[in-house]
């Protein structure tokens, strides 16, 4: 029984990892994909570079699991707000101050987010053997 365990857990493993070679992989696609669309439109814009900056956070998140094991939380909300900031960017001019209002509210409520969590780790640390992420 506990021959089954191991091998079940070492599948897991093995699963995790092949899922995270897979969105790195796809996510160094599509950042190739953006520098060929910038390369063809000779022209760089602040959506552009958010958009990298995105790409750039999913392949740092996927580099701290490999290397830890752990996913901090910070890091899909640091990316929730990227992508929140570029949907204001390229959808502005198009949107009704309701919506405005609500992405940049969504946008402050993830930032407090942060910043609560930050406040815990600080005031309420792990113990080593806890294995906090």
């Amino acid at each position: 029984m506990n021959d089954m365990r191991i091998l079940g857990s070492q599948l897991l493993h093995g699963l995790q990892y092949l899922g995270l070679i897979i969105v790195a992989l796809a996510t160094l696609v599509a950042v190739g994909i953006e520098v060929n669309t910038m390369w063809v439109a000779r022209t760089v814009t602040l959506a552009d570079l958010l958009l990298l900056f995105i790409y750039l956070e999913v392949l740092a998140m996927v580099a701290i699991y490999l290397q830890s094991g752990k996913l901090p939380i910070r890091i899909p909300l640091y990316i929730s707000i990227v992508a929140l900031a570029r949907y204001l960017i390229l959808d502005m001019k198009g949107m009704d101050n309701l919506r405005l209002i609500v992405v940049a509210g969504a946008a402050l409520v993830l930032a407090l987010t942060i910043l609560v969590i930050r406040f815990g780790h600080i005031r309420y640390p792990y113990d080593k053997d806890e294995g906090g992420h």
